[in-house]
């Protein structure tokens, strides 16, 4: 639901972003955080929306989280919720974030044991019109250390994906390598990382809330069996199959992640 909301509700979002943004850790801060084997941490979270097919009004929000090194689902979470925002360049997490606020809420009621560590958010942080997307957002809100991690280039402070980005990319030859998000500002937004050996395309990685980049990456490289960290992979599968129990019907579910947004977005802007 791309759509157009009045200029009031627009300046009170900004101001919002502002006021949050000012929260955001940009550095670690947490004790697994220190040792590069990550001593410590034994549970990553994963969220994701899956909209149902040809209604972006109604989506299910999931929240899983997995064992750490061995990547195993301990708790899974799904609700059906109705999505009443629209989509908004620049401003998703309006849309969304409170689904997911609330499904970490029902985590810590129901099992606080489990409570996950850090989050891998579907989206980016940083690397955001205003330096605070989602992964950041949800990152203050919940006050649980974010990860943003993103399929697309978001074009945001000079960065395009052209024959230099191009370029960069193909310099990623194996597995691990990266390069960092440098906007025109000066400032370095994130990073791009190729994950695993059996996809070129890389993800972009960038801070959400109380991890560096430097950590941040080297944890989504820890939780990929795939080109998709598996936290976030397994919320997004298992909120398609969710989705098609719900809807008794195999075909009517999509998932539009970062790559689909951001590309909305950079048409947008």
């Amino acid at each position: 639901m791309a759509g157009r909301v009045p200029g009031g509700t627009l300046s009170e979002w900004e101001r919002k972003q502002t006021q949050l943004r000012a929260s955001v850790v940009e550095e670690d801060t947490e004790e697994w955080q220190e040792d590069p084997d990550f001593t410590g941490l034994e549970r990553v979270g994963g969220v994701d929306l899956s909209y149902t097919k040809g209604d972006d009004t109604t989506a299910c929000a999931s929240l899983v989280v997995l064992s750490f090194p061995a990547l195993e689902v301990l708790y899974e979470d799904y609700q059906m919720v109705a999505v009443n925002a629209p989509y908004v360049s620049g401003f998703l997490a309006f849309r969304e974030v409170p689904f997911l606020v609330e499904a970490v809420q029902r985590l810590q009621q129901k099992e606080p044991r489990l409570k996950p560590q850090v989050l891998l958010v579907d989206g980016n942080g940083l690397l955001h019109h205003r330096g605070f997307g989602v992964a950041c957002h949800l990152g203050v809100l919940t006050d649980l250390p974010c990860i943003g991690v993103a399929k697309n280039l978001l074009q945001v402070d000079g960065l395009v994906k052209d024959e230099l980005h191009r370029e960069q990319i193909r310099s990623l030859q194996k597995e691990g390598d990266t390069f960092p998000l440098m906007g025109t500002s000066g400032r370095v937004l994130g990073m791009a990382l190729r994950s695993c050996s059996n996809s070129s395309k890389p993800l972009y990685i960038s801070v959400g809330h109380k991890v560096c980049l430097e950590t941040a990456v080297h944890l989504v490289k820890s939780c990929c069996k795939y080109r998709i960290p598996e936290p976030i992979r397994q919320a997004d599968i298992r909120s398609r199959e969710y989705i098609r129990k719900q809807l008794c019907s195999p075909l009517e579910v999509i998932s539009p992640g970062p790559e689909s947004r951001e590309e909305e977005a950079e048409l947008d802007d």
